[in-house]
């Protein structure tokens, strides 16, 4: 039986009723209650947290946003209501929209503006990217996930620190102490999956990683640390699906799991998940009666058949809390540098069972 799905993480849901103010003005309780799809109860309680950080107004049987209350939290902030938010992602269309959603919704309830740019995991130089974001971003900051494994990547970055432009880097290291950062604990989050998976009986694991992420080292590190000790069988790092060496990689996963007994696969990420699991029931392998299999990243795991177990990083919540450290960075610019985890979570489906 597939595990009801939790509802959104607090600090989410209320970037979501904010979101629904900022184009209504006012909404109903019910209102509320249907779109976030939790309990009257939680949306008041968190109507009530809003109105205690000043942000809202509660009214009989509702909410209204409060006049000004941008203005009084930018001036709070130490960022003149107009600044920008200039932000750079590696994708447009996958894991980052959710970021960048998460840093518009924080970014609008502290009267920031927010640019958006898109670079590439194929860029080799994101500089020119940044330069034009430091032009426009004025008396705001940067939120961005530069490369950092290319051969420019150390002068970018140190170029970048000598503009004094505040900037929070988002999933990726800092080399230096010049930068806030925010990032996921993927390997937490590899970790997860592989106590659901022993628990579940499974003593022979594998794992699968995009080759081109970044995420990958981390998850692998989880994954090592996590199965001491069981026994671990396939270890690969595969092109994305449909790119050149993609079938042989997936043949070859196939005749591994079968050669090694192994029992149960973590995957990053979904698309990958997806592809793979098609794959081995072209095969004859059954998941999960012959093999359990957990997904990362959780963007579109749900919705296969089966739904898939996955790990789900908190993108939204990321995005919220990269506009708080950069905000306290615009406030006091000397403060220490902070560095700041998201732990993901596991969603429970249909993908995972005890071994045969």
């Amino acid at each position: 039986m597939t595990a009801e799905a939790p509802g959104p993480l607090a600090v989410d849901r209320r970037a979501q009723v904010l979101d629904v103010l900022q184009r209504t003005g006012s909404a109903r309780v019910s209102e509320l209650t249907e779109a976030l799809g939790v309990t009257a109860v939680t949306v008041r309680r968190d109507i009530a947290q809003l109105a205690a950080e000043g942000l809202v107004r509660r009214v009989h049987g509702g909410v209204t946003l409060l006049t000004g209350a941008a203005d009084d939290a930018a001036a709070a902030d130490g960022a003149p209501r107009g600044s920008t938010v200039g932000m750079l992602v590696p994708s447009l269309d996958y894991y980052w929209p959710g970021v960048a959603r998460g840093v518009e919704a924080a970014a609008r309830t502290h009267g920031l503006g927010v640019v958006l740019r898109g670079s590439s995991y194929e860029s080799d130089d994101d500089r020119p990217q940044l330069e034009r974001l430091v032009d426009l971003v004025g008396s705001g900051g940067l939120v961005v996930a530069p490369r950092t494994d290319t051969p420019t990547a150390a002068a970018t970055l140190a170029w970048l620190a000598s503009t004094g432009v505040p900037t929070v880097l988002a999933e990726r290291a800092a080399p230096t102490a010049a930068f806030d950062t925010v990032h996921s604990d993927h390997a937490e989050g590899a970790e997860a999956a592989v106590r659901h998976l022993v628990g579940l009986g499974h003593r022979r694991l594998g794992l699968v990683v995009s080759a081109h992420s970044p995420t990958g080292p981390n998850l692998r590190r989880g994954w090592l640390d996590a199965t001491a000790d069981v026994t671990r069988t396939v270890d690969v790092a595969t092109p994305d699906p449909g790119r050149p060496g993609w079938d042989d990689a997936v043949a070859g996963i196939v005749a591994q799991c079968r050669a090694t007994g192994t029992t149960a696969l973590l995957v990053h990420a979904d698309a990958t998940a997806v592809a793979l699991v098609q794959a081995f029931e072209q095969h004859g392998v059954d998941v999960p009666r012959d093999l359990s299999l957990v997904a990362y990243d959780d963007e579109v795991a749900g919705l296969f058949s089966p739904p898939l177990t996955a790990v789900r990083p908190h993108r939204h919540a990321l995005g919220r809390a990269a506009v708080a450290l950069l905000t306290a960075r615009l406030a006091d610019p000397d403060r220490p540098t902070h560095r700041v985890q998201i732990t993901p979570s596991l969603r429970i489906r249909d993908s995972t069972a005890a071994p045969r």
